[in-house]
């Protein structure tokens, strides 16, 4: 079975998009809470992580295909994102079996990085907030401007 096949059967695995937000449902697991029975902070940036790269599968923007250099002629090899940048504000905690929703707006794209605005929310109330500056970057980790048609999806979002 293929991504296709399974986002088909499912549609919202990956969330939505809507008025260019990305929004990524996330339910809270006992695996993500830390002795207090609060998410551990860290776990925070998994969900964000999760609606970086969701919101990108959306866009038919894979990770695998930067990686194999597929789609964007004007490069060759191996690419790949990486956060360069976090300004986190953790603003409330979330509790085991919580629905959140985890959303992603871009903010800016040019040059080799990205810029992005992530929320979690539970119901209308914030509880984590950053502003995420992603680069994206070869195989030795040197920056490399953004493909044009990698560029021409993310403007979408802007």
């Amino acid at each position: 079975m293929t991504d296709k096949d399974r986002t088909h059967e499912w549609p919202d695995i990956a969330g939505r998009i809507q008025d260019k937000v990305h929004y990524l449902p996330i339910r809270v697991y006992y695996e993500d809470t830390d002795f207090s029975s609060a998410v551990y902070h860290a776990n925070y940036l998994k969900f964000c992580e999760r609606g970086r790269s969701d919101c990108l599968r959306i866009l038919n923007i894979h990770h695998h295909e930067l990686r194999d250099g597929v789609h964007w002629q004007e490069t060759a090899g191996y690419m790949g994102f990486v956060v360069r940048h976090m300004e986190c504000d953790f603003l409330g905690p979330a509790q085991i079996d919580d629905l959140l929703s985890v959303e992603t707006r871009f903010a800016e794209a040019r040059g080799a990085r990205l810029l992005l605005d992530q929320k979690v929310l539970r119901d209308d109330a914030v509880l984590f907030q950053a502003i995420v500056t992603v680069a994206i970057v070869t195989a030795d980790g040197k920056p490399v401007r953004l493909p044009k048609q990698l560029l021409s999806k993310l403007e979408e979002m802007i």
